[in-house]
Order: structure tokens, then sequence, then C-alpha cells
């Protein structure tokens, strides 16, 4: 697989490089929603994949970006292009100040946690927060996304501003995949107790894990908020961060696992729209087949465990 991954790489981003050139207008929107998909679930990745913790609340931190670009520039008159930093910043420090008391949750007790959160995220959206958030309908009517004197305008150029996302993103999951943070995530993720014993803070990592996470997503709803020109509180609700959970569950924790899960649960469905009473079926039933056949997902990472000879010494240390 390191070898198809590779020579994969250049043929997949020479690809998604003249796509938008070779698509009608559906088959654009649909290829902008990929990458914003896979943008929010390789930071569901940093979660749920490199840490294991079991969070089923990221649409929360999608639509907190999204919202904080809509707010800022139908409210307050902010240009797109300045809202960025907020949009990222704004779900980062949500999602830290959210994963200092339930970190220490495992398993179906994270999980029914960030549910709850979700739920409670999007009802406070539709109850029209301080008069800011426009209730059940939402937000409309932004302004078009203006890259200093590029004003994206058309979908194609929406296009290319998600794919340049993403690309950042993919820099930023190897750099934290090279690092010492990275390298403890992996650790937690197989073997908490003896990630603690060699000197890993556990809560801080995966503070860490969810702040960063946090950000990712919400640097996502920015492109969101640009694509649509709109946001609206059903955007963000459980289901799509139940879609986010199964992307990677199905793909696996890897950046082509995940960019194979996005394919798989959302462009798949969109090609096969015309079998509308049969695609849910056939699409559950691969799930289930997925799961027994490749039950760390199509294209799961190879995690290496703790070296044995670290633990020892810091046994022998103590």
């Amino acid at each position: 697989m390191e070898k198809l991954q590779r020579f994969g790489y250049p043929v997949f981003f020479a690809v998604m490089a003249v796509l938008p050139h070779l698509l009608n207008p559906r088959w654009q929107a649909v290829a902008i929603t990929f990458l914003i998909f896979a943008v929010v679930a390789l930071s569901q990745d940093i979660v749920l994949g490199k840490c294991g913790m079991f969070n089923m609340g990221q649409a929360l931190f999608f639509g907190l970006g999204a919202y904080a670009t809509a707010i800022l520039n139908s409210k307050f008159g902010w240009p797109m292009l300045a809202t960025i930093p907020v949009a990222i910043l704004v779900p980062a420090l949500f999602g830290i100040l959210l994963a200092g008391p339930i970190v220490h949750l495992r398993g179906d007790y994270l999980l029914v946690t960030t549910i709850g959160f979700n739920i409670v995220f999007v009802q406070v959206l539709q109850n029209d927060l301080g008069g800011l958030t426009g209730g059940p309908n939402g937000i409309f009517g932004l302004d078009a996304m203006n890259l200093f004197g590029l004003r994206l305008a058309s979908q194609v150029s929406v296009y290319y501003f998600a794919f340049a996302v993403l690309l950042f993103t993919l820099w930023l999951m190897h750099n934290l995949e090279t690092s010492k943070a990275g390298r403890a995530l992996h650790y937690l993720r197989e073997d908490q107790l003896a990630a603690e014993s060699i000197g890993i803070n556990a809560r801080v990592y995966k503070i860490f894990a969810f702040g960063l996470s946090a950000g990712i997503a919400g640097l996502a709803g920015t492109v969101y908020a640009t694509q649509y020109s709109a946001v609206s509180p059903e955007a963000f609700d459980f289901i799509q961060s139940v879609l986010f959970f199964s992307i990677v569950i199905v793909g696996g924790s890897s950046v082509p696992g995940v960019l194979l899960g996005v394919f798989v649960m959302f462009v798949l469905p969109e090609i096969f729209r015309e079998f509308a009473t049969w695609r849910f079926f056939i699409f559950g039933f691969a799930m289930i087949l997925a799961m027994i056949l490749r039950p760390r997902g199509i294209w799961p990472a190879k995690f290496g465990r703790i070296p044995a000879y670290l633990v020892k010494e810091s046994k022998h240390g103590a």
C-alpha cells in the first residue's frame, strides 16, 4: 500500500486539479462538497482515528466555523476573508473547553456526551441565539469570498479554494504524523496506561487533539458558507456527525482511507441517486460487509505500539 500511496497521490492531485473543467454544474457542486467533507473527516480522524476517542459531534465544530463566518459577514459587515481566523479559533477554543471535562470518558460514555453537545448546539441555532443565528431558516445572502482581489463568484473558483484548503489540511496532517504530538496520540490510542508510564500526559494531548480537530473543522465551515452563501441548522445536525464518524470507520484511519471513505459514503450515493428506493439498503449492507471483512477500515493506517524497551526503562526508572 505504501507504493500505491507514493504513486497514487500525484495522480489524485492531478485529477483533482482539472476535475471541475470536466464536470457540469451539478457535479461541480458535488466535487466541492467532497472536498469540504474530506477536510472535516480528516479533522475527525485526529480524534477518532489517531487518538481513539469516540467523538460523535464533529458537525458541531463544522457548524461553529460556518456560523462564525456567516454572522461576522452578515451582521457586522466583515469581509469573508477576514472571518477565516475567527472561524478557526472559535471552534478550536470551544473544542478545548468542551474537551476539558470529558476527555476522561471512554467508549460509549464519550460518544453519548458528544452527541448531546451536538444536539444542544443545533437547538441553540434554531432558537436564534441573541438574534444572530436566524433561527430555523439560518442566515442567507452572504457575500462572495474575495481573495486579495480575486472574487470567488463561480463554482470553479470556489472549488479551487476548497482544494487549497484540503491541501493545507493534508500538509497539517503530514506534520502531525511525523511530530512528537502525533506519536503521542498513536501511543494513547494503542495503550494509554503504557503511554502514561513513559511520561505522556494523556489529558493534555487529548485536549490538544480536540482543539486541533475543531479548528480544522471550523475552517471547512468557512468553505461551506462560501459555497452556499448561506448556513442553516440542519446542515450541522447529529446526522452529519454520524456521516463524518462513519467515513473514518469505513475508510480507515489514514489519509487515503478518509478520502476513500468520503467517496464511498458521499459520492457513491450521489451517483446512484436515481435508485433512491434501494441505495440506502445497498450501502447499509455494504457497510456491514466492510466492517466484517475490514474491521479497521478499507485503508487503515499502521499504528505502531510503544516500543517495549521504553516502557521497561520507564518502569525501571520509577
